[in-house]
């Protein structure tokens, strides 16, 4: 008896008999009609029209609804069936083989498209999601989804999408994307060393983060560098730093002068190191040399006060150093900053906020060199206070050395006066 009534209630009905349901005008039959997978493509079309929402959106996520209907559905007002919509077809393209996809047309790739820059970043998300690892989709698409500002968005094409290549990368990066797309390129499996390089230079701190986490990314030698001149006052990129799989004895010896004891002993238990910086480390944290004294001298702008009447303290007093102006480059204590490098220089206020307002890495790094600051301060002042673009700032030579001559430098000094 059950399965008697149970063979009843899955044998489909005939056309007719659907066209005859619908003329009932019974919701609850239409809805019924609209989730079946073996409801006649006619019927399914029909009720992508259907005045109740959850009869489209059922129609949405029926993967029988012909193309056509999508295409009506794709435009829908309702924001539950175009999710739905970009669900099913998100999931349905990537599984496509080169057979099916020339079948389906290019009507559904239409539909993909449409879905990809609908107004609703959950519709567009979903898509990305799906179409993420995808190799058989159109590539504009997949760049139509990482170019998007919404993170939820970009991230997943962004992170796995084998499509991009490292152009495509390059050009996201340079178009200041918000962090959380910076970040979702630093963890890409394999990452080129031109695209970590650009990672880097953002100084972006949860991307970097990101980055140094990514064990697989093609880090080279000055980019690690450049980011361990720009570490000491970003705690997120210590651990990651110490764990990094390959450093040099110097590198080790640099990160070890900003880094937390307990990662000083990691550095100290390191395969890659020599005897002699093993020992000269753990011989610092015996010591402790990294004293509370330290950390005293660091609040010392702090204490002071701020702006013009601490830079003006701290230059009285001697202590206008590089981690002095470092730490207000980080809380972006403008005023601390100009009054300092007038100090330091002998230059009027008014040049010294031109060149910071020029966005000229060549003069600003002339500033720095007259003030005696190192190159690691020069690159920072470019970047947090000079809004230097990541591209156009002059690197630190060697990973320490000004990378223009001292007849080029006092070049710049004369046309700023």
């Amino acid at each position: 008896m059950l399965k008697s009534l149970l063979s009843r209630i899955s044998k489909p009905k005939s056309y007719e008999e659907q066209r005859s349901a619908l003329e009932q005008n019974n919701t609850k039959e239409r809805l019924r009609l609209a989730r079946r997978e073996d409801t006649q493509p006619e019927v399914l079309y029909y009720l992508a029209d259907d005045n109740v929402p959850e009869v489209r959106r059922a129609i949405a996520s029926n993967r029988s609804t012909p193309v056509k209907a999508d295409a009506k559905l794709v435009q829908d007002g309702d924001d539950e069936v175009r999710y739905q919509l970009a669900d099913k077809i998100g999931s349905l393209v990537p599984e496509w083989s080169v057979e099916q996809r020339e079948k389906a047309g290019a009507l559904t790739i239409t539909v993909l498209r449409e879905l990809a820059t609908d107004q609703l970043p959950r519709v567009r998300a979903i898509i990305s999601e799906h179409l993420k690892s995808a190799e058989n989709v159109p590539k504009d698409i997949v760049l139509q989804l990482a170019r998007d500002l919404e993170v939820i968005v970009a991230a997943p094409v962004l992170q796995f999408s084998p499509l991009l290549n490292d152009q495509d990368l390059l050009e996201i990066i340079a178009a200041g994307r918000q962090a959380g797309s910076l970040s979702a390129v630093a963890k890409r499996r394999g990452l080129g060393g031109d695209v970590a390089d650009a990672v880097a230079q953002t100084l972006d701190a949860k991307a970097v983060a990101a980055l140094l986490a990514n064990d697989s990314a093609q880090l080279r030698e000055d980019t690690l560098d450049w980011i361990i001149d720009n570490a000491a006052a970003v705690e997120p990129w210590h651990k990651p730093l110490v764990k990094w799989p390959s450093l040099t004895n110097g590198a080790i010896r640099r990160i070890a002068g900003f880094v937390a004891a307990s990662l000083v002993e990691t550095l100290c238990s390191r395969n890659d190191i020599d005897a002699a910086t093993a020992a000269d480390l753990a011989k610092a944290v015996r010591e402790g040399i990294r004293s509370d004294g330290a950390a005293a001298m660091d609040g010392e702008r702090a204490k002071i006060g701020d702006g013009k009447d601490a830079a003006t303290a701290l230059f009285n007093a001697g202590g206008l150093n590089d981690d002095a102006l470092q730490e207000a480059i980080s809380d972006g204590d403008r005023e601390f900053v100009v009054h300092g490098i007038a100090l330091k220089t002998g230059l009027p206020i008014d040049v010294v906020d031109d060149v910071l307002d020029s966005a000229n890495a060549r003069a600003v790094t002339a500033l720095a060199w007259k003030a005696n600051f190192s190159m690691r301060t020069a690159m920072q002042l470019q970047l947090r206070i000079a809004r230097v673009r990541p591209q156009s700032i002059l690197n630190a030579r060697n990973g320490i050395d000004y990378p223009l001559s001292k007849a080029e430098l006092e070049q710049q000094l004369k046309l700023l006066r």
